[in-house]
């Protein structure tokens, strides 16, 4: 076994680990013991030196250990990250679609700082914690051979790791190949909906496969309905309702990188989307000054694309007194930390008010938040204000959460982040 320093908590320190949670925070430790360096393994104990088990140290962040066990005599080599990487495979067998899904997430599969999503024969490392930095390599290896088993060879791994989450743990952003390079538009289905994921200068990983089971749940809601799908990002959950047999999808988002990408997914999904409508360069839709949105003489596209800010939009459709059956509303993470709860709050009210508002008489509203800070009781909390400001009456279809290969572990409520709400304006 190798030669580990010892971190004594202070007396009433460490009470998220006591409590089954996986850090240990700088102002927890009352001493350090032996010799370390930043991203080594330490034992971690009581203040009576009691052993709490093993973990990373980093003197960089505010969370000081990550925990990787709770034996502090566990020895931590190769075979202890395949029997850990083979569980959270094993899992995903059991839970979930796994042609493409998240196949490790950090804490939540006792393998903290680091996630690894999985596109078809494609596999996709964000690595935020320095301990797990130093071994990613490693754990990349391993997850291959335990995919061979199952008969999935990876043709290529690129790493992700550009997040600022990185500099906290004193590390440089980071994004590229590890081993050979491949193609990086990577072709996935999931949901019965064909998608290219840009794995390289995409969102997070690529794509949001948090959502995979959410954007199935309104595909009943929208058939032979019209659909405005809002923040679409690459289109996912309009081409779910398109797919499912909405009469007409309208998909907004302020990126034209976005509104491109969405379109090529429209196109592969045997969609002819127009262009040049309105003098935008792939626009199928273009939104008139009074906020009504402007389609092609010939008759609507049965999905249209619309480069505009959601939040200016809303506001003009609401004035113009345009209504849909099915109103989605995907917004990025408004509240990215607990100081921002109050103002995301009052983003996501102005919103929802307009969503709730265009949505007619017996209509859906999707909804939701992907802020862990943004908890559900303040989420259901501004829904209920969003009801009242619009003056209608709501009642909940379902509550929904992020898919399974996301798991939320109860003593990490960094984990459980996505809240999705279906409504029905009644």
């Amino acid at each position: 076994m190798e030669q580990r320093a010892d971190v004594i908590l202070k007396r009433g320190g460490g009470r998220l680990l006591k409590s089954g949670g996986a850090w240990v925070f700088d102002n927890e430790i009352a001493d350090v013991k032996g010799l370390y360096m930043n991203g080594d393994l330490v034992r971690v104990t009581d203040f009576d030196g009691y052993p709490l088990g093993i973990g990373f140290i980093n003197r960089n962040s505010k969370i000081r250990v990550r925990m990787l066990t709770r034996n502090a005599d566990e020895v931590i080599d190769s075979e202890f990250f395949r029997k850990r990487i083979r569980a959270a495979w094993e899992y995903r067998k059991k839970v979930t679609d796994t042609s493409s899904c998240r196949v490790i997430f950090g804490e939540a599969d006792d393998l903290p700082g680091i996630t690894i999503d999985k596109y078809e024969d494609v596999l996709v490392v964000e690595s935020l914690a320095l301990g797990m930095d130093r071994r990613k390599e490693e754990i990349v290896d391993i997850l291959k051979e335990v995919l061979a088993e199952d008969g999935i060879r990876i043709r290529g791994v690129y790493e992700r790791s550009d997040a600022k989450e990185r500099l906290k743990e004193g590390m440089e952003r980071k994004k590229g190949f590890i081993g050979p390079e491949f193609d990086t538009n990577v072709r996935i289905t999931e949901n019965g909906v064909k998608y290219i994921v840009d794995v390289k200068d995409g969102q997070k990983t690529g794509f949001f496969l948090d959502q995979k089971y959410n954007r199935k749940a309104i595909q009943s809601l929208c058939r032979g309905a019209d659909v405005l799908d809002c923040f679409t990002h690459t289109g996912s959950f309009g081409l779910n309702a398109a797919l499912a047999g909405a009469s007409h999808v309208t998909s907004v988002d302020a990126s034209q990188s976005a509104i491109d990408m969405a379109l090529k997914n429209a196109e592969l999904n045997g969609f002819n989307v127009p262009s040049d409508i309105g003098g935008g360069r792939y626009a199928g839709a273009v939104a008139g000054a009074d906020g009504t949105i402007v389609t092609p003489e010939n008759g609507s596209p049965r999905v249209q694309y619309l480069v505009a800010d959601v939040l200016e939009l809303l506001p003009k459709l609401v004035a113009a007194g345009k209504q849909y059956d099915v109103v989605i509303l995907d917004p990025p993470a408004f509240a990215k930390a607990k100081a921002s709860v109050r103002n995301a709050t009052k983003g996501y009210r102005e919103i929802n008010t307009a969503g709730m508002k265009l949505v007619k008489k017996g209509g859906f509203l999707a909804t939701c938040s992907c802020s862990h800070f943004m908890t559900r009781e303040l989420f259901e909390q501004m829904l209920r204000q969003s009801a009242r400001d619009a003056h209608v009456r709501v009642r909940q279809v379902e509550a929904r959460s992020q898919a399974p290969d996301h798991p939320i572990l109860w003593t990490a409520a960094e984990s459980d982040y996505l809240k999705f709400y279906i409504l029905q304006v009644v």
